[in-house]
This record gives structure tokens, C-alpha cells and sequence, in this order.
């Protein structure tokens, strides 16, 4: 299994909804990096992403994006393949 990471905060509706959609898909451990905590971190995830909002989703190298692009991903049939391919 590919390894996750999301950058989160502490109370976040569409972290828990990606958190749980992933661990429906067998994602046992998730690297959960809280932006609300360490500004540094914050600025870190922009630098990478673009974006400003959380949940923000890597799979292995591959930024998925927020949680209604991780559920879009799901939905095509992409997330199972990219969580296999570590």
C-alpha cells in the first residue's frame, strides 16, 4: 500500500471524510501533517500544493488534491490503482 500523507487540521468535516474513505479502502496508516499546529508546515503545504485549504492529499508522489478530488478519484476508479502501485 502506497504511503499517505494529508496535511490536516484538528477539526476538519472533509479531513474525517477523506481519513474515512480512505481507511474504507484499506489505507491502514496515514501520515497526517497538522497545519493548525506549525505555521511552518502551513506554508510548506501552499508551497507544494497552490492550495490554501485542508485536507490536503498525497499518495506516494502524487498530489491528489482535497477531499471531493480524492472522492472524484474514487468514483473513476483511480484510487485503488494509485494506492496499489507503491
Amino acid at each position: 500500500m502506497a504511503h499517505v500523507k494529508m496535511y490536516t487540521t484538528q477539526v476538519c468535516p472533509f479531513c474525517i471524510r477523506a481519513k474515512s474513505l480512505l481507511k474504507q479502502r484499506g489505507v491502514e496508516q496515514i501520515e497526517e501533517v497538522r497545519i493548525d499546529l506549525d505555521p511552518e508546515e502551513r506554508q510548506a503545504m501552499m508551497d507544494k500544493t497552490g492550495r490554501r485549504t485542508v485536507p490536503q492529499i498525497f499518495i506516494g508522489d502524487t498530489h491528489v488534491g482535497g477531499c471531493d478530488d480524492l472522492i472524484a478519484l474514487d468514483q473513476r476508479g483511480g484510487l485503488m490503482p494509485l494506492l496499489q502501485a507503491a
